[in-house]
Parts: structure tokens; C-alpha cells; sequence
């Protein structure tokens, strides 16, 4: 009797466990005060009921219960993890043991079953992967924007070199139409590869953007005629928008490009045939919004395609750099990680909704600008082409860059201009020199460098010189954040009539200053 008593008291404390005893055919004999907490069942309401009533309707159709309590009665004990139902009818995450329980004479009694609420354990755990996953998505796209911002800084280098090269060339080719038309296509060459590198700063945000209030329902209009041709007689182009439609915060040229490959996209996906629907709807997102954007005002731009869709593996891989699904010279694989690039930088986002043959919906979220902000925006200054600008001649023009054919051969092109030039590998090179040699007229750097990055060379050297014009040349945006007041921009690959322009535009802002 003391046992008895002693198990009685140890059974009724615990709390944060449902202990019940079931007979041989599933039926309550015992309910501990922890069962009624969890499951919401008094003893006097549950005994004599069977197990079954704490299983959902789908697995008491698919006979979870008897299976249970038979493969406890065959091995000794079942245990599992799953959906239960309280006396309320709410769903908990239950972790179960059953427990074969045997007379002294071997024959089944009945069992003992153990049951803990684990849902926010679950919930914990899902909420860690989650976390992990974004993790290793956020390192695996700073990994590939690396990458693709470096293939990128190289093929622009490349690039500059032989734009430079055929201007220079051009200026001397015989009175040919052959040759001139052969130089012409190597020059168009260069455009296109310069093109491929700007979408390819996209993904790792190092375009630079020129941002400026859009109205998304008048550029797609505007647009009708190009996506017609581009799409082909065969896919109806559909658009919805509202009356009243903020404007949204972007790169009107970045955008267009953006929606025309996605639309390219979705033609493809219907083999060239089928509907496309642009719509677009203003949208007020809170805190807990699923596109975990800031709260404010947005945009949600998007394009529906009837194609054949995508799978998950596929839509998880749809924004990284080089990945398609086109065949061989079908497609670069760098459309949507531009466009995802072109958002992100936008402070927008990308968001893309499929499954396999229901077609595709792409979504742009932009920033809004409601009506009570268009007012306190500053208008969009166009500067004055009528500026004077500095005679160029003979100018002693310092050049750093730490790639000697991109240096060698700027340094021929001004050389060829008339100018005299002075060409160093490093920006501490160039300190060296402007410290010992008042004689420079101008400088213009590279900007990504080892050791002093071009951008910490112009700090310096307008904290030192200011007086000096300076030139930029990069094809990184966030190089010359912060740099406009001081140096003037050269964007990678540039031509000898980009180069002059250049040169002459930071002779006359230094000029206005002085």
C-alpha cells in the first residue's frame, strides 16, 4: 500500500507530461493531473474512451492509432513524433511513447503512454533552420557577387583596353569602307561586352544607378511597341493598373531593361506563345510583411507568364548569376540576378511565385512615393551644355592604375592627345610624385587598387591639393559614393572621346571653385 501510495503521489505531480494507461484495446483506464493540462480532458470525461480521440481526423482514417498500439505490442515500445488534438479541438506537436505493459504470465495488460507538447521546441528548431538557410543564402550571394564584381572589374579592364586601342586605330585607318566596317564591328563588340559587365555588377549591387521618380504604368506603355517586337505576334501582351498609381524611386533604364527580360523570359517559357500581363498595385507593408521589406509605401510591379513554370530546386537557383535553363548560347543566365541586383540596390525587393505547368509570376517591389512626398522633392537638375570648357593641350596628367596594360595604354591615348604623362602602379606611388613634382595638372586613378583604394587616394589628395582636378575611372558605383564633390566620374570601358570629356569636365569644375 505505501507503493501504491507513493506511485499515486509521483503520478498525480507530474505536471508537464500526459501520463494515461491504456488497456489492451486502447481504451483510457488512467489520466494523470498532466494529461488534463496539455490535452484538456478531466479523468471523469476521457476514462474508458479510446486513444484514437486524441489523433487528427486524417490519421484516425488512415488507422495511425491500431498500428501504433500494434507495433508497441509486437516490439515493446512505439515512439513517434506528430500532430494530436486537444479536448478543444487546437493542434499540438506531440512527442509519444508507447509502452507494452505484460502480466506476470506474459499476456498484454495494456499499455503506457507518455505524451509531451513539443511544439514550440519545433517551432524553435524550424525557426534555426530557417535562420541557418538565410545564413548560407546571404554568404553563398556575397560569395558569387565577389566573384561576378571581380570578373566584372577585370573584363571592364579588358575592355577599356581595346576600346582605347581601336579608337586610336580608327584615327588612322586608310579611306576603306571594308576596314571602317570591320571597326565598326569590333567597337559594337566592346558595347555589348560592356553591357555584359554592367549586368553583371548588378548581382552584388556595384552598378551605378541614377535614381529618380518613375511612373511605372507610363514606361510600360511607352514600352508596348518595343515588347511587341520583341516577343513576337504569337504572346498578347495584357496590362492592369490602377487610376491612381504612385510613382516609384529606380533607374528608369535599369527598369525598362529589367521588365524586358523578364518578359523574354516568360515568352520563352510559353515557346513563344501565350499571355503576359503586366499589373502593378500600391501596396502599405508593416513590419511582419512576407517580403520582409521595411515598412512604407511600395510598388508591387509584376509580369504573368502561362509558361511551364518552375520547380522549387529551380526556383531556389532563378536569381544566381550564369544559372538557366536555356541551351548552349541561348542565354548569359544573368537576367534575373540583374534585375534582383537593380531591386535590392532600389531598397526593393525581388519576389518570384511558381510551380511546375502554372506558369510564372515576378514580382518587382519598389519603393512608392505617395502624393504628400512628390511636393518635397527636389527637382531633377539637367547640367548646362552651354559650360565653357578648358583648352586640353599639352596638360601633364599623372595616371595610377595597377593594371599596366589598362596604364600603359591610357597613358598612349593621352600621349596621342598631346598631353605628357606620368604612369604609377600604386596610389602611394602617386603621393610620392605630387609630393616631390608640383608640375601635374590633372590626376586620374583607378579606383580598385591594393593597399590605398583610388577613393582614399582622392581623399588625400584633395585634403592636400585642392586645387588638382581629378578624374574616377571605375565601373563600381559605391566607388565614387561620397566622391562627387571632389573627382569626376570615368565609367570602365572608356573610349578616347569618354576620356577627354572627362578630363575637360574635372579641369572646369575645379576651375568654377577656385
Amino acid at each position: 500500500m505505501i507503493v501504491d501510495h507513493k506511485y499515486r503521489l509521483l503520478f498525480e505531480a507530474i505536471t508537464d507530461y500526459a501520463i494515461c494507461m491504456l488497456d489492451a484495446d486502447g481504451a483510457v483506464i488512467s489520466w494523470n493531473p498532466g494529461a488534463e493540462q496539455i490535452i484538456g480532458y478531466t479523468a471523469e470525461e476521457i476514462i474508458g474512451c479510446g486513444v484514437a480521440c486524441f489523433y487528427t481526423r486524417k490519421d484516425r482514417q488512415q488507422g495511425a492509432p491500431h498500428r501504433a498500439l500494434e507495433f508497441a505490442r509486437v516490439n515493446g515500445r512505439f515512439e513517434s513524433e506528430g500532430w494530436r488534438v486537444r479536448k478543444n479541438n487546437s493542434r499540438f506537436w506531440a512527442h509519444v511513447i508507447v509502452d507494452r505493459i505484460l502480466g506476470e504470465d506474459g499476456v498484454l495488460i495494456g499499455f503506457a503512454q507518455i505524451t509531451r507538447d513539443v511544439t514550440e521546441q519545433r517551432e524553435a528548431a524550424r525557426e534555426l533552420d530557417r535562420v541557418r538557410d538565410e545564413l548560407f543564402q546571404s554568404q553563398k550571394a556575397e560569395t558569387i557577387g565577389k566573384l561576378t564584381g571581380g570578373v566584372a572589374h577585370d573584363f571592364n579592364n579588358l575592355l577599356m583596353v581595346i576600346q582605347s586601342c581601336l579608337d586610336t586605330v580608327e584615327l588612322k585607318l586608310p579611306d576603306n569602307a571594308q576596314l571602317h566596317r570591320l571597326m565598326e564591328k569590333a567597337q559594337s563588340a566592346v558595347r555589348h561586352g560592356s553591357a555584359l559587365t554592367q549586368r553583371m555588377l548588378a548581382f552584388p549591387r556595384k552598378q551605378e544607378l541614377r535614381v529618380r521618380p518613375v511612373d511605372v504604368a507610363e514606361l510600360v506603355a511607352h514600352m508596348s511597341e518595343l515588347l511587341r517586337r520583341s516577343l513576337g505576334p504569337l504572346v498578347h501582351i495584357h496590362t492592369s493598373f490602377p487610376a491612381t498609381l504612385n510613382p516609384v524611386s529606380t533607374d528608369v533604364n535599369q527598369l525598362e531593361l529589367a521588365l524586358l527580360n523578364v518578359a523574354v523570359n516568360a515568352r520563352d517559357a510559353m515557346s513563344g506563345k501565350g499571355n503576359v500581363t503586366f499589373a502593378a498595385r500600391n501596396v502599405v507593408i508593416d513590419a511582419a510583411h512576407s517580403t520582409g521589406l521595411p515598412p512604407r509605401d511600395y510598388v508591387c510591379l509584376s509580369i504573368t507568364d502561362e509558361g511551364e513554370g518552375m520547380d522549387e530546386e529551380t526556383l531556389a537557383k532563378a536569381v544566381e548569376p550564369f544559372f538557366t535553363t536555356k541551351g548552349v548560347g541561348e542565354g548569359t543566365g544573368l537576367g534575373l540576378s540583374m534585375v534582383h541586383g537593380l531591386l535590392e540596390q532600389s531598397e526593393g525587393r525581388l519576389i518570384l511565385k511558381s510551380s511546375k505547368d502554372f506558369g510564372t509570376r515576378v514580382e518587382f517591389w519598389l519603393p512608392g512615393i505617395p502624393s504628400e512626398r512628390r511636393s518635397a522633392m527636389p527637382a531633377i537638375s539637367t547640367p548646362s551644355a552651354s559650360k565653357p570648357i578648358h583648352h586640353l593641350d599639352g596638360l601633364r596628367i599623372l595616371v595610377v592604375d595597377d593594371d599596366p596594360l589598362v596604364r600603359h595604354t591610357t597613358g598612349a591615348v593621352l600621349q596621342d592627345l598631346g598631353h605628357a604623362v606620368t604612369e604609377v602602379a600604386s596610389a602611394e606611388e602617386a603621393l610620392r610624385i605630387l609630393q616631390g613634382d608640383g608640375e601635374i595638372d590633372a590626376l586620374l586613378t583607378d579606383h580598385a587598387m591594393p593597399g590605398m583604394t583610388g577613393a582614399q587616394l582622392i581623399g588625400e589628395v584633395s585634403r592636400r591639393w585642392p586645387k588638382l582636378p581629378i578624374v574616377l575611372a571605375t565601373g563600381y558605383a559605391e566607388a565614387s559614393a561620397g566622391l562627387s564633390d571632389v573627382a569626376t566620374r570615368l565609367n570602365k570601358p572608356y573610349g578616347r572621346a569618354d576620356l577627354t570629356a572627362a578630363i575637360a569636365k574635372a579641369l572646369e569644375r575645379r576651375r568654377l571653385r577656385i
